[in-house]
């Protein structure tokens, strides 16, 4: 049996991944530098950098939960091999092969490069605001169960009646932050959203998003910790080039707080934050139109939240360690980016 029609042809030209495929492709042209110095030429062939990136971004996409059923759709799904670039007869990578090549593109920040690039796509074609910003932080649940939190100062034993899953009580027991780590992921801490919640060992994650189109802008990601949702918006605001004009900051009431209000506008920021029961913003910052747009518009920011946990795989962690834990949420914010550009492209080219 033989096809004379390429997998190029057999997708659809209205087909949503087409556009994403143009603006990867454009992206990952101005990376090839840092992809030439990458690529091992000594040993087995390696895998591209670029196939390898392309590979994880449809791994965000599509929702798919491992590498190996990633390479599973890779190698009988004609869509996944066009948008990588394998042809018909390629081989797939073997799963293992595949995790080991993509610890290489840890080591050499792309994640963050490839981030930059996709926010220089949207910058090239005046789609950001360099003026309005939101600014919200959320938790994200680690890799790690509530048995493996123990305490600092506890001998191992190995006296347990399931070594792979061991049957624990906590009752009457007082654990903290202070003297129990998880075994499992000693960086994670146990934290809380808010009253009431369950405590979930887990990562503090933060975004910067332009009001304008709703594009993620910064990224941070540390241990959770009562001051930790407000030193990251304080470090991701810091991290925007200066500017003449005075920029404005849209946040809800956790971010209404003295200390968060004097480094911002230390910084030249006017904060546009809701305000709490002892707020003390006046009618000096909350009497303007504009503070009543950044409120409407800061709600945007839930979204990338939300599409980072229900499609990027975001709910619960399948990686460990803070620095990987930062690489993966900053790629999938870099994909989420993606997303809105297509959508806003489609909206500019539609008849």
């Amino acid at each position: 049996m033989f096809s004379y029609l390429s997998p190029e042809q057999r997708v659809p030209q209205d087909h949503p991944l087409r556009l994403i495929r143009q603006l990867t492709d454009q992206t990952l042209e101005r990376m090839s530098s840092r992809f030439e110095e990458m690529y091992s030429w000594t040993g087995r062939p390696s895998i591209p950098p670029e196939k390898l990136l392309r590979a994880l971004l449809l791994q965000v996409l599509y929702t798919i939960r491992s590498e190996r059923l990633l390479m599973e759709q890779l190698d009988y799904n004609l869509l996944f091999r066009w948008f990588v670039g394998l042809n018909m007869d390629d081989p797939v990578w073997v799963p293992t092969v595949f995790s080991k090549n993509r610890e290489r593109l840890l080591e050499g920040e792309v994640a963050e490069a490839f981030f930059d690039e996709v926010l220089r796509e949207a910058r090239d074609r005046d789609l950001l605001s360099d003026e309005h910003f939101t600014v919200d932080g959320t938790l994200l649940e680690a890799w790690a169960s509530q048995k493996s939190f123990r305490p600092t100062d506890a001998p191992a034993s190995g006296d347990h009646d399931d070594p792979g899953n061991p049957t624990v009580s906590f009752r009457g027991q007082r654990r903290s932050n202070a003297t129990h780590r998880s075994v499992t992921d000693p960086e994670a801490r146990l934290a809380k959203k808010g009253v009431g919640k369950e405590a979930k060992l887990s990562y503090q994650a933060s975004v910067l998003l332009e009001n304008r189109h709703g594009l993620v802008v910064a990224t941070a990601v540390s241990a959770p910790s009562g001051t930790a949702e407000v030193e990251q918006a304080i470090e991701l605001c810091a991290t925007q080039p200066p500017r003449a004009g005075r920029r404005t900051l849209g946040a809800d009431k956790g971010y209404d707080q003295q200390s968060f209000i004097t480094g911002l506008r230390g910084l030249g920021w006017t904060p546009h934050l809701a305000q709490g029961p002892t707020s003390i913003l006046d009618g000096r910052t909350t009497r303007h139109a504009g503070y009543a747009t950044s409120q409407q518009r800061r709600k945007r920011v839930e979204e990338s939240f939300g599409w980072g946990k229900t499609v990027g795989l975001l709910r619960k962690l399948r990686h460990r360690g803070r620095e990987l834990i930062d690489w993966i949420f900053t790629f999938t914010m870099a994909a989420y980016n993606l997303v809105r550009l297509r959508t806003l492209l489609r909206l500019e080219l539609a008849p």
